[in-house]
C-alpha cells in the first residue's frame, strides 16, 4: 500500500492499482481484498490506494503509473444507507 512496501517486494512498477473509498481490511468480507487477492494469484503485481484524499492528485500518484490500469471501487456501505435513517427520513448531516 506504499512505495517502500514497493521497494521491499522488489517492485519498480505495479500492473493494477485499486482505489478503495474503504480503509484496507485483508479480509474476505471486502470485495477489493478478494479482488486484489485473486489478481496476485494469477500473477499480477497489485496495489492499493486505500481511503485517498480525493482534494490532491497526490495520494493517486505515489504509486507511479499502473502497467495495465487503475481500478475503482466505493466503500461497503449501501447509498441507501447513507442517506436515510432507518425510518426513511433523509439525513441531515453524513458520514
Amino acid at each position: 500500500m506504499s512505495r517502500q512496501e514497493m521497494d521491499i517486494l522488489g517492485w519498480d512498477s505495479c500492473d493494477i492499482i485499486i482505489v478503495t473509498g474503504d480503509a484496507y481490511v485483508d479480509h474476505p468480507s471486502f470485495g477489493m481484498a478478494i479482488i486484489g487477492r485473486m489478481l496476485e494469484a494469477q500473477g499480477f503485481r497489485v496495489d492499493l490506494i486505500a481511503q485517498p484524499d480525493w482534494h490532491s492528485k497526490d495520494a493517486f500518484m505515489g504509486l507511479g503509473k499502473p502497467n495495465l490500469f487503475f481500478g475503482v471501487t466505493s466503500d461497503n456501505r449501501d447509498s441507501m444507507f447513507n442517506r436515510y435513517t432507518s425510518k426513511r427520513k433523509m439525513r441531515h448531516d453524513f458520514f
